[in-house]
């Protein structure tokens, strides 16, 4: 019955359409449109928007520019998606100006935010109707007491879905920019040079990775190659469902193969950006949206 019916509306398409070019052709005096006027008006409008008007960042404590001014503190105003820093340059300014920014750009990241907490962030930034939407979540997912502890993949795809169906629900138009999660292993790395850094990772920064910084034995090396490995299948994950979705753009694992160095960590807690790196993030994003096709 449904095969019927649809081919029933195919065949009462066809009519109307033949139909409704007679008549065309009988008011315009048989003249026909020309070729190319036919052609420039079957293009469609371009999927991916170069300039969005508005825009609402979800994610975790990155987003919100923790540790970047003063210890143990959001920092918003220098925040890589919707900070007013001219320091940083954030992505709104860059796409909306300074006033643009103030008035068209909602935050609703979280310090602490995992995967399963993006849902609900993705329902309040679609109360705003924005043209974008910018995602960064994954590392504390990661980060946790230790690796056995980590997000499952198969739950942090179905949480990132969900997320994603959320917007698509309400707002089938709107753009999603998605990060990938940082390198955290190059973060154990770089930041393991500093001793203030490795005191301060002690009181329980991403144990999973940061905890003994200095063990070099054959346990901490397959704890750290786990979490590395997560991360990378995180990316994977993100990768893979975006690309199912023409309005959403991952960013081709550019902030994980970002080679940050401590300039661009917190001198608090060696592990969030500084300024300086929310700067970097925000070139990034940037890069990413404003090209003219989405990174391979």
């Amino acid at each position: 019955m449904r095969k019927r019916s649809h081919r029933a509306r195919a065949v009462l398409a066809v009519v109307t359409a033949a139909l409704l070019g007679a008549a065309g052709c009988e008011a315009g005096g048989g003249a026909a449109a020309p070729k190319g006027t036919r052609a420039r008006a079957a293009q469609a409008a371009p999927v991916w928007n170069r300039s969005p008007h508005s825009i609402a960042a979800i994610g975790d404590s990155i987003t919100r520019g923790f540790d970047a001014c003063m210890v143990l503190s959001d920092c918003p105003e220098v925040s890589w998606a919707t900070g007013s820093d001219a320091r940083v340059d954030s992505l709104a300014v860059r796409l909306l100006g300074v006033t643009g920014a103030a008035q068209r750009s909602w935050n609703y990241a979280a310090t602490g935010a995992r995967m399963s907490d993006l849902p609900e962030q993705m329902a309040q930034a679609v109360a705003r109707g924005p043209e974008l939407v910018t995602v960064m979540v994954g590392a504390n997912d990661a980060c946790r007491s230790s690796a056995s502890a980590m997000t499952s993949v198969a739950d942090f795809r179905a949480d990132f879905e969900e997320a994603l169906g959320t917007l698509r629900e309400a707002l089938p138009k709107t753009q999603v920019y998605v990060s990938s999660v940082p390198n955290l292993k190059r973060l154990w790395s770089e930041g393991r040079t500093n001793q203030l850094g490795k005191q301060v990772w002690k009181l329980g920064i991403c144990p999973s990775m940061l905890e003994n910084a200095d063990d070099l034995t054959s346990a901490a090396t397959l704890r750290r190659a786990q979490v590395q490995q997560r991360v990378v299948e995180y990316n994977k994950v993100l990768r893979e469902v975006c690309a199912k979705d023409r309005r959403c753009r991952f960013d081709g694992n550019a902030v994980y193969d970002y080679r940050f160095g401590t300039g661009q960590l917190s001198h608090w807690d060696w592990f969030h950006p500084s300024k300086d790196g929310q700067a970097r993030l925000a070139a990034i994003a940037y890069r990413t949206i404003t090209a003219r096709e989405p990174v391979a």
